[in-house]
Order: C-alpha cells, then structure tokens, then sequence
C-alpha cells in the first residue's frame, strides 16, 4: 500500500552506494510486516550512512504497534 500524503521521508533522496551521485527511484509505502535488519552505525561527515543495511529475516512474531518508530526507540549505546 503507498504512503499516505505526509510521510516522513517525503522528499528524501537515497544514493545507490556511498560517495554516489546517482540517485535511486524510491516508493514510499505505509508498513505491512516486520522485518529483522543488521546496520553499521558509521555515518560519514555529511550525516550519511556510510554502509548498507542487511536483511536477516521477516519477524511474522512480531506486530507493527511493538517496533518504535525511527528516533522514537530508546537512546542508542555510545561508543
């Protein structure tokens, strides 16, 4: 299902790779299923992620209402 009007990404622009100018067509969709990712922390001098995320699996055992939303969780450990 597409996004309703107000996403919070609306007008985002994603890369293809870091250091890339291309910019990659996006599609933004309301959420229908939980999936389980691995990401680097490592964000580069403009505020960029500096690697991808990893897809490890869909989490059918868990409901959208139990993920925060991006910025919402709680405080990530420093270091």
């Amino acid at each position: 299902m597409l996004a309703a009007p107000g996403h919070p990404w609306t007008g985002a622009r994603f890369s293809a790779t870091w250091g890339s100018r291309d910019v990659l067509d996006t599609t933004l969709v309301h959420p229908g299923l939980v999936a389980e990712v691995s990401a680097d922390r490592a964000i580069d001098h403009g505020g960029v992620f500096r690697h991808p995320l990893r897809f490890q699996r869909l989490r059918l055992d868990v409901g959208l209402e139990d993920v925060p939303r991006f910025g919402e969780g709680p405080a990530a450990a420093a270091g």
